[in-house]
């Protein structure tokens, strides 16, 4: 039987299957038998996030791929489609993907060079560059964005009525925590 199938109690006269299991939970139940003193509820979260993760960044790769885009590229043309007008100073384009200027300039040369931006003197400021989504960059990283969100709805397809709705807030809930001090402004 594999791990995610669920068990049924051995129990004579038992009505009910049990909970299916998961791998965290093998792993628990050895750590509860070689150190019972140990809470191990937060390997039970971070553990589950983690293989979760997993799972999604395969996700990703596929919608990319999908796409002809790199996980980099997508996020620099999405940077640049959700920024309202499809164009950012290279330093805002630097601030939210969280890259050094010197990577910032060589991943703006390649995408040049794929014609998927454009990149100019901004007609504002002589002194910033403006970097703009050329439509062909806005339709790669619509697709793939498309092929995400699709692959994205089926990882949560286990869950029932009301548990994403749940599990977006408990997650939204933790996450704030950890990104309270790297706020800008607040």
């Amino acid at each position: 039987m594999s791990s995610a199938s669920t068990e049924h109690s051995e129990t004579p006269g038992a009505a009910a299957p049990t909970a299916p299991s998961d791998e965290v939970e093998r792993i628990v139940r050895g750590w509860a038998s070689a150190r019972p003193d140990l809470d191990t509820r937060p390997l039970e979260v971070y553990s589950r996030i983690s293989r979760l993760a997993r799972h999604l960044e395969s996700a990703r790769r596929e919608a990319f791929a999908g796409a002809g885009l790199e996980g980099w590229e997508f996020d620099m043309l999405s940077a640049l489609r959700r920024s309202g007008d499809d164009a950012l100073s290279a330093g805002a384009l630097m601030q939210q993907t969280l890259v050094t200027s010197g990577t910032m300039t060589a991943r703006l040369d390649k995408l040049v060079a794929k014609g998927l931006v454009t990149r100019a003197r901004s007609p504002r400021d002589g002194r910033a560059v403006e970097v703009r989504l050329h439509p062909e960059g806005a339709a790669r990283v619509d697709a793939a964005m498309e092929s995400l969100l699709a692959a994205e709805r089926e990882l949560l397809a286990p869950l029932a009525d009301g548990e994403e709705d749940l599990l977006i807030r408990l997650l939204r809930e933790l996450l704030l925590t950890f990104e309270a001090d790297a706020r800008p402004g607040d």
